[in-house]
């Protein structure tokens, strides 16, 4: 399902779906840490009721459903929900593909709402009374945020010039540390109860970093056939000449919980 955003890429389409067998190869590479930060707020625990957003190939769900919470996880693209099926066989989570904005659960669904990697994609004005709905009087809204500092790691720097010579468009490039960015509207609802942004390194092959460099919007998501044909030749001999065969690469993250007001 091609997307079109005129505040993304420029406007140019782009299609998780034709990145959804690379997304759950590689894209399931958050650290301990990351969950340990979201356990410590209390939250996606003990029985709560929470609905992942923008799930993907399910990896939120997955990597918390030991610790109780009950899971419901949408995602615009078909394929997408389809690794997470398949990857999630055993556990007892529920899948539905569908957009953000057309999520119809009866009021009062949710202890936890989750949004990670998705929170930009979202119609704000049209999904913010739904969320509002959906969560319980005392609901959390959890967004969830990690990327690559180019500015401090060569080997993410270099690779993203590379996707850029493909694809100029691609606004994933130059991430910098900072709080995730709640648009105005949401303060007619929420009001934010804490947020953190911390870095970590994560470790990377060279075959993995490739992975992860191919399965984003700008590669994997959005070039051609012909142009991934070409990224992959070019990036494989590039991280040849400047990556070890094992390495980390700086990452920062950063989360923000949101509650329900009345």
């Amino acid at each position: 399902m091609d997307i079109t955003d005129k505040r993304i890429d420029g406007g140019k389409p782009f299609d998780w779906g034709r990145a959804s067998v690379d997304y759950a190869r590689y894209r399931d590479i958050y650290p301990p840490l990351f969950y340990e930060k979201i356990l410590a707020r209390g939250l996606c625990q003990n029985g709560q009721r929470v609905l992942d957003l923008g799930t993907g190939t399910g990896v939120l769900p997955r990597h918390l459903y030991a610790y109780g919470a009950r899971w419901t996880g949408t995602d615009i693209s078909r394929e997408q929900i389809e690794q997470a099926k398949r990857l999630s066989v055993g556990m007892d989570i529920a899948y539905e593909a569908l957009p953000a904005e057309e999520i119809n659960f009866p009021d009062g669904s949710f202890e936890v709402i989750t949004a990670c990697q998705c929170f930009w994609y979202f119609d704000h004005e049209r999904l913010l009374p739904k969320l509002r709905r959906l969560l319980t009087a005392d609901g959390r809204l959890l967004v969830l945020y990690m990327a690559w500092l180019p500015a401090e790691d060569a080997i993410a720097a270099e690779s993203e010039r590379l996707v850029l010579r493909y694809h100029p468009r691609w606004n994933g490039a130059g991430e910098t540390f900072h709080p995730i960015e709640v648009p105005p509207c949401y303060e007619k609802y929420f009001e934010t109860v804490y947020h953190e942004e911390y870095r970590l390194k994560v470790p990377f092959t060279r075959e993995s970093w490739h992975g992860r460099m191919k399965a984003c919007r700008g590669v994997g998501a959005s070039l051609s056939a012909q142009e991934i044909a070409d990224w992959e030749r070019e990036h494989r001999t590039l991280l040849r000449r400047i990556a070890p065969p094992s390495f980390e690469v700086q990452h920062y993250a950063a989360l923000v919980e949101l509650k329900k007001t009345e």
